[in-house]
């Protein structure tokens, strides 16, 4: 699958906003750093799926309490209550994408040295209880 350039340019925007949300949270919830990573979270994610499809994707009725958590902590961060926003906001990241974790995790033990690290006895009882997927032992 081949992406557009708008695409492209989504992953990017998406990436950055992980990680100045990473480095706000790393740098005692640094507000500036969590709101310019919530927008380009947020903006990148719609390039990639699209406008109509990222609406539909947070207008869904069985993922509005995810919605309202997410966008609250959004709001949250921008009026000055990093901590509380980022609380609320990973609450609803949770139960926004909650549903990928498995795939995720699917994915990262297909890759060379992840993989032989995810599948070590403990991590892997942690891993597949952290994401919900249930794999039969070997």
């Amino acid at each position: 699958m081949w992406l557009t350039d708008g695409q492209k340019i989504g992953v990017a925007l998406t990436t950055f906003g992980g990680l100045f949300m990473l480095l706000g949270v790393l740098l005692f919830f640094d507000g500036a750093l969590l709101a310019l990573g919530n927008v380009l979270f947020v903006s990148g994610l719609t390039l990639i799926i699209g406008p109509k499809k990222t609406f539909y994707f947070f207008a869904r009725k069985q993922k509005l309490r995810g919605t309202v958590c997410f966008l609250g902590g959004i709001v949250l961060v921008f009026i000055k209550w990093p901590f509380v926003g980022m609380i609320v906001e990973t609450f609803g990241f949770l139960n926004l994408f909650g549903d990928f974790f498995p795939v995720i995790v699917t994915f990262l033990r297909q890759l060379p040295f992840i993989g032989t690290a995810l599948s070590l006895p403990y991590i892997r009882d942690v891993v597949d209880r952290i994401a919900g997927s249930r794999t039969s032992a070997v």
